[in-house]
């Protein structure tokens, strides 16, 4: 009678244990699997061939000889004008900051003259440009700070001009470019998109982009070469259509869609 009671619960303790193991192992040895098979087309894409410094020399001669002397299209007066035209050209086009600053600048060509104005007027003048409020305060701040910190002068290096309220590195870069001569690469959405696009100089962040075609660029073409290469993303390698059919250096773009060969 004893060994007849006990044989009963020796199963009973058996069966759930076991049950619920099975299945654990298939699941996990199904998961390695599926993660292989999703990260495996990742893998298998190539980076373009990189340029060669004789392409990079041919690209830009060809683009020199096309425009020996490019121009921003920002208008401007003086350092000042440039600087407070780059501040309100983040997110707007130049047509548009153009047209709201001609008026501008005919009242206020300078830090004090701005300051004088106020941030009701600057506001009033550029309300036809995106993040308008935004840009009036930083423009009557970067005024204020020019007149206390730098003797009412706009500074020409890179460290001082970003420490005035609204400009970051890429307007820094284009004022000292612009108004200083300095050989700098400022990076907008177009050089961005060339730089990755024609496989130039890719790189995941502007920065990235930026000192890469430092690296790359040739020292006798660096002082136009933001302007070219803006130039020819605003016009010709263009973000939805590029017109591949009349682009200077198509035989030299790495971009596998491209329409011509």
């Amino acid at each position: 009678m004893p060994k007849t009671t006990r044989r009963p619960a020796r199963p009973a303790a058996k069966t759930p244990a076991a049950s619920p193991a099975k299945p654990a192992k298939r699941t996990a040895g199904a998961k390695p699997k599926s993660v292989s098979a999703k990260s495996a087309p990742s893998r298998r894409g190539k980076s373009p061939r990189r340029w060669s410094a004789a392409e990079v020399q041919e690209a830009f001669s060809r683009f020199a000889k096309a425009n020996p002397e490019p121009k921003g299209e920002l208008e401007h007066l003086n350092p000042f004008t440039l600087l407070v035209a780059v501040v309100l050209s983040a997110q707007a086009t130049d047509a548009g900051v153009n047209k709201a600053t001609r008026p501008l600048f005919a009242v206020a060509d300078t830090p004090q003259k701005m300051l004088a104005l106020g941030e009701d007027r600057v506001r009033e003048y550029i309300k036809t440009i995106g993040l308008f409020r935004t840009k009036a305060k930083n423009v009557i701040a970067l005024s204020q700070k020019l007149i206390t910190d730098f003797g009412g002068e706009v500074p020409n290096t890179r460290e001082a001009l970003e420490t005035l309220p609204g400009a970051g590195r890429k307007t820094a870069n284009v004022v000292l470019n612009m108004a200083f001569g300095q050989p700098t690469m400022a990076v907008d959405t177009h050089v961005f998109r060339v730089g990755n696009r024609t496989g130039l100089a890719p790189g995941d962040t502007p920065l990235a982009v930026e000192l890469e075609l430092e690296r790359v660029i040739p020292a006798e073409f660096m002082q136009h070469a933001h302007h070219w290469l803006i130039l020819h993303g605003r016009y010709t390698c263009l973000a939805r259509k590029p017109r591949c059919e009349v682009c200077l250096i198509n035989d030299l773009c790495r971009w596998p869609e491209k329409t011509v060969s």
